[in-house]
């Protein structure tokens, strides 16, 4: 089967497509036939050698993707040939004709769901829900600045609140992302490289400020995001690029909250209940993944120069084949 594999840390050009041996599954695995493969921020960060977590060389990049069964081992109850699936990491890795996976980590994909949605769900999801309910204990009635929401994170994010009956205000970089957060629930939608966009959230919210920031660019934009929080508010930080000084006082005279997301670490228990509400949201329709841009699997080092790329549009997703 075809592969990209990566043999040593660096730009995207060490980005190779391979034939490597299709995997068998043992006891507790199953085998995916890859349909659509989700491509992620951090995978461009572990390729190029800076992530905390280094994989042995070389490595099959990836964890996300959606496809249908293919072949099981002994003691697989809950899923059998010709599943629909999407992932929650591989054993394997992703960027490939075929992944093998833990039984745990593949789970049904309702009929309604494509197989490109499929592949956009499980990190963007499932981040959104952790940091929005989980980590922030977003309730219904409160008022959420998703700050980045024309990503996969932040549209997911979107559709969260929205369906959770939270007032959401979104900001985007360009007129045609505005119009995608909209178009996905948002209530209101401000341009995050105006200068005055804090000054217009404020009077949206009548001077009490947002209770939840969803912050995909905490380098960028933490200082202004405890500007803008009411009492009690809480900063969830999704994403990160860098450093910043802040102003400790604005979170003191606000009882704000700072708090770290990251997937994961999530608990048994919260990837029980993110699970649960992804496949009700899957089923039921209030949940609709967006794929921003397609490239042929052969093209990952194009998707990984694209990802980090400003202006994002939904997820970014390779096609095997």
């Amino acid at each position: 089967m075809k592969a990209i594999r990566v043999h040593e840390f660096g730009g995207p050009e060490v980005l190779r497509l391979e034939e490597v041996p299709e995997p068998k599954p043992g006891r507790g695995e199953v085998l995916i036939r890859v349909k659509a493969i989700g491509v992620n921020p951090v995978e461009t960060y572990i390729r190029a050698g800076t992530y905390a977590l280094k994989p042995d060389l070389p490595y099959i990049p990836g964890w996300e993707c959606a496809g249908i069964v293919e072949g099981v081992g002994e003691g697989v109850r809950s899923l059998r040939v010709g599943d629909r699936v999407y992932t929650s990491g591989t054993l394997t890795g992703v960027y490939a004709e075929k992944t093998l996976a833990k039984e745990q980590t593949a789970h049904p994909l309702p009929d309604r769901i494509s197989f490109e949605q499929g592949a956009a769900v499980d990190i963007a999801y499932s981040t959104a829900y952790h940091a929005l309910f989980q980590r922030a204990r977003g309730v219904p009635g409160e008022t959420v600045l998703v700050n980045g929401a024309t990503g996969g994170v932040g549209i997911a994010a979107v559709q969260w609140a929205r369906n959770a009956g939270m007032q959401v205000i979104g900001t985007g970089g360009t007129d045609k992302g505005r119009e995608l957060v909209l178009s996905q629930g948002a209530h209101y939608v401000l341009d995050h490289y105006s200068p005055n966009w804090p000054d217009l959230v404020m009077k949206i919210t009548e001077g009490r400020g947002v209770d939840i920031v969803l912050e995909m660019l905490a380098n960028v934009n933490l200082s202004k995001d405890l500007r803008i929080l009411n009492r009690n508010g809480r900063v969830a930080v999704i994403g990160n690029r860098g450093t910043i000084e802040i102003n400790p006082r604005d979170a003191m005279s606000r009882r704000a909250e700072i708090i770290g997301v990251l997937l994961l670490l999530a608990t048994e228990e919260e990837k029980k209940s993110i699970r649960a509400a992804l496949y009700a949201g899957l089923s039921n329709g209030t949940l609709n993944p967006i794929v921003g841009q397609t490239f042929p699997l052969a093209q990952a080092a194009e998707a990984h120069r694209k990802i980090l790329e400003t202006g994002a549009h939904g997820k970014i997703i390779l096609i095997p084949g």
